[in-house]
């Protein structure tokens, strides 16, 4: 994970895949003891890199507790609130890509976490959770992202962080993932 300064013109890195893969373990275990039921637990991807993170922690979870939660994925297009198209005109800003959100289990007596790589503003989690609720009703949603960089501009507060990352809201965190 890297992030980057146009100011400075440079990149640095955040992360390597050793500290990666102990901040994955870490959320991991941090997932299975904040709750009781892991077999009530599912763990929802929001496209496009939250998807592998999601299955990266299930894989984690499941190693470490012998239940393997459920996986889901979720797509945020249409709950965005920058996709705007006016009449017959031109969309104000580029659309994003539809993906499938796949839910293949019922969200009721669940606890769903949200799985993100970078929390900025909160927007994105927004509209992840308004896409969520119309596939049910969860019994709780959580969040768990990567990388929380601060910014916020709505009420949003991740329950699992692996990194707390103060930036200049200039900057950029990319998260590459083999």
């Amino acid at each position: 994970m890297k992030t980057h300064s146009p100011a400075r013109g440079r990149a640095r890195e955040i992360l390597d895949a050793e500290a990666f893969g102990r901040t994955l373990a870490r959320l991991a275990h941090e997932l299975i003891e904040r709750n009781d039921d892991v077999s009530r637990l599912a763990l929802v991807g929001i496209h496009t890199r939250g998807v592998p993170l999601a299955r990266r922690l299930q894989a984690l979870v499941a190693e470490r507790s012998g239940i393997e939660p459920a996986l889901g994925s979720v797509d945020i297009s249409f709950h965005r609130d920058d996709v705007v198209v006016r009449g017959r005109s031109a969309p104000l800003h580029p659309q994003p890509v539809v993906r499938g959100t796949e839910l293949d289990f019922a969200l009721e007596g669940r606890t769903c976490v949200l799985v993100d790589d970078v929390l900025f503003t909160g927007r994105t989690i927004r509209a992840a959770i308004d896409a969520l609720l119309d596939f049910g009703r969860p019994d709780r949603v959580q969040l768990a992202v990567l990388v929380d960089r601060g910014h916020r501009e709505l009420p949003i507060r991740p329950d699992y962080v692996g990194k707390n990352l103060p930036t200049a809201l200039e900057e950029r965190v990319r998260v590459e993932l083999e």
